[in-house]
């Protein structure tokens, strides 16, 4: 059966372990992302979190990639990426567990200042994981493959996201609080594991291939910019080690425009549980249906993607995306009822769709062949930079300003980003 699913008969016999047990994992992360973590920060909004500890809980984690993304690259380079991205999945996994018995021993109160510590120490081993994957996959997948695996990863994952969300919002009506949310949890904690089990049998089909190949997954050095081989000589090269003459180059306009994207993107996304469970008292299955709304349009929004990029080009699509995602804010300031919120959801899919899928693209245009990890790690630092400061600040301007009032501000802000993008990225 899975077979003809995933077309491996078309496959070539050597990658097929790899790609079925790709899929699989991509199926059951799917599963552990439209329980658990979906339904975590409803969890903490329910036991009566404020907006500044629900941002904590993503941006303490934004902040420790910040801190070790460069050791942990540093780490998995001396080490066997399947090994490695396996034990770290595994280690962060682990947490998934710990969300299950807090109720059974801990205040409202304790549970959510513990939820935010246990995931302040799930994100150490979530960096590596996050840093390394991307090197385990080209090892995993031939060039030729890539896109081809990646596009039903894609679709695997919305499709076991979308259904396990619907389930659980309906589950979580019916089972009283906080069981509910401890049986989902728990399904998301035992997804997580199968999900890691597959990634145990993805093999490297490179002899850790060439050095070439190696300074494209960001593991070695280029030629241009050797190694330090002292220790001593670190602090004096320091300037050259961080690669800050990336910043008097073109891409610094791309680094921007897109830290001015996601900081207007993330400066919402810890107000929303907020809204939705203190503003429109949705219950968990409207909850559900709306993520599982959201998540169709992205998948059916990625199918058109291709034809609108040629058409447009990827910056243009990004820019048009972002431009569209502040619909998504602005008009939920005003909505009272439910179907309302469920169209907002099927329009925000449909605009993130097309923004998911081109910005990374537009980014890759603008940087060199022969010197993407660099480019690619101050990216990566701009990213989590808006993570923490859209996680800490959003929630405390919807404090001052009132919830509804937020919204809206973030959604122009989120306009004039892709406005941004569109004139000067």
């Amino acid at each position: 059966m899975l077979v003809r699913i995933f077309r491996l008969a078309e496959v070539p016999i050597e990658y097929r372990s790899n790609f079925r047990h790709l899929y699989i994992e991509i199926a059951w992360f799917g599963v552990a992302s439209g329980t658990a973590i979906n339904f975590l920060n409803i969890f903490a909004a329910r036991l009566g979190a404020t907006g500044f500890q629900i941002g904590l809980i993503a941006g303490l984690s934004a902040l420790v990639n910040l801190l070790l993304a460069l050791p942990a690259g540093r780490w998995l380079a001396k080490r066997d990426t399947s090994r490695a991205i396996f034990w770290s999945s595994i280690l962060y996994r682990l947490g998934y567990f710990l969300w299950i018995p807090l109720p059974w021993v801990f205040s409202n109160e304790d549970q959510i200042w513990l939820l935010i510590l246990i995931n302040f120490l799930m994100a150490i081993p979530l960096t590596p994981l996050s840093v390394g994957f991307n090197a385990l996959f080209a090892e995993a997948v031939p060039l030729d493959w890539r896109a081809y695996v990646a596009g039903i990863r894609n679709v695997t994952l919305a499709l076991t996201f979308v259904i396990s969300s619907i389930v659980c919002g309906y589950f979580l009506k019916f089972v009283q609080f906080p069981l509910g949310y401890q049986l989902v949890f728990l399904i998301g904690a035992l997804a997580s594991v199968f999900s890691s089990y597959h990634l145990f049998f993805v093999k490297s089909i490179e002899s850790k291939s060439t050095t070439a190949d190696k300074r494209v997954e960001g593991r070695l050095p280029s030629p241009e910019r050797p190694a330090p081989v002292k220790e001593r000589l670190f602090a004096r090269n320091l300037p050259a080690y961080l690669r800050l003459d990336i910043w008097r180059t073109p891409f610094r306009r791309v680094l921007l425009v897109l830290l001015a994207f996601h900081l207007a993107q993330y400066l919402a996304i810890p107000v929303f549980p907020l809204f939705s469970v203190n503003e429109l008292r949705l219950g968990d299955d409207q909850i559900g249906i709306s993520t599982a709304l959201f998540y169709t349009t992205v998948l059916i929004g990625s199918t058109q993607l291709g034809r609108l990029v040629r058409w447009l080009g990827h910056k243009n699509v990004a820019a048009l995306g972002a431009i569209g995602m502040g619909f998504y804010p602005f008009l939920m300031g005003f909505t009272t009822q439910v179907w309302q919120f469920y169209g907002l959801s099927l329009v925000g899919g449909w605009m993130w769709a097309l923004v998911g899928g081109a910005y990374a693209n537009y980014m890759l245009e603008h940087i060199p062949d022969h010197d993407r990890p660099p480019h690619l790690a101050w990216y990566n630092i701009a990213l989590n930079t808006a993570i923490l400061a859209g996680s800490l600040f959003g929630p405390l301007i919807a404090s001052q300003l009132g919830i509804r009032d937020a919204l809206n501000i973030f959604g122009v802000l989120r306009f004039l980003a892709g406005a941004a993008i569109l004139i000067w990225g």
